[in-house]
């Protein structure tokens, strides 16, 4: 029921949002140039890697060695304007479809992180991952690795359809309102280090 749920509506907002997916693809064009397109590798489902695609955001500047600079000097605000209104987010919409990700569920995180997850954490991905999940509507970027974590694991062990509707509408609200973009001095959200031993 999940997956055909999420097939129907990934291809009705498919639909109603083609006219601002467009824009936004000439607007990423013209304001931040090729690829209008950001794709990188994301643990999936048991942690099978996939290509997770979103608009992109940032600029490709680099310093006088060649080294990309930080995401914070990267960033233009229209990059960020993109974020805020999870505009970036909506090619996701095409994982959804092609059966990498759900509309719900804990967000795919770095590969890089697989290894740093505990027992607990590494169950996150007993699910396909979702474009909005239970850590998104409470709190988003703004909360630790560790409540985020929590969330995730709370949403595995208690997920329904019903549940998904509910964060579904929260998401819209959160959207509107902009909250939990970021972490205090961080674009997006500080790296995830590990947790340590107890």
């Amino acid at each position: 029921m999940k997956r055909v749920f999420d097939l129907i509506v990934s291809l009705l907002a498919l639909i109603i949002l083609l006219p601002v997916i467009i824009i936004t693809a000439i607007l990423v064009r013209v304001k931040l140039g090729s690829p209008i397109l950001f794709t990188q590798d994301r643990p999936g489902l048991h942690g099978n890697v996939f290509k997770m695609m979103k608009f992109r955001t940032m600029l490709d500047s680099v310093d006088k060695n060649g080294v990309q600079l930080p995401d914070e000097q990267r960033m233009t605000p229209f990059g960020g304007f993109l974020r805020s209104a999870s505009l970036d987010e909506l090619p996701g919409l095409f994982n959804v479809i092609k059966g990498d990700m759900s509309l719900v569920g804990p967000r795919p995180l770095l590969v890089q992180y697989l290894p740093l997850y505990n027992e607990e954490q590494s169950r996150r991905h007993n699910v396909r991952p979702g474009i909005t999940g239970w850590a998104q509507v409470n709190g988003r970027n703004a909360i630790s690795w560790e409540d985020k974590f929590s969330f995730d694991v709370w949403y595995v062990d208690n997920q329904s359809f019903w549940l998904d509707i509910k964060i579904l509408l929260l998401t819209v609200k959160k959207v509107f309102v902009r909250e939990g973009i970021s972490a205090d001095g961080h674009v997006t959200i500080e790296p995830f280090k590990g947790t340590p031993s107890e």
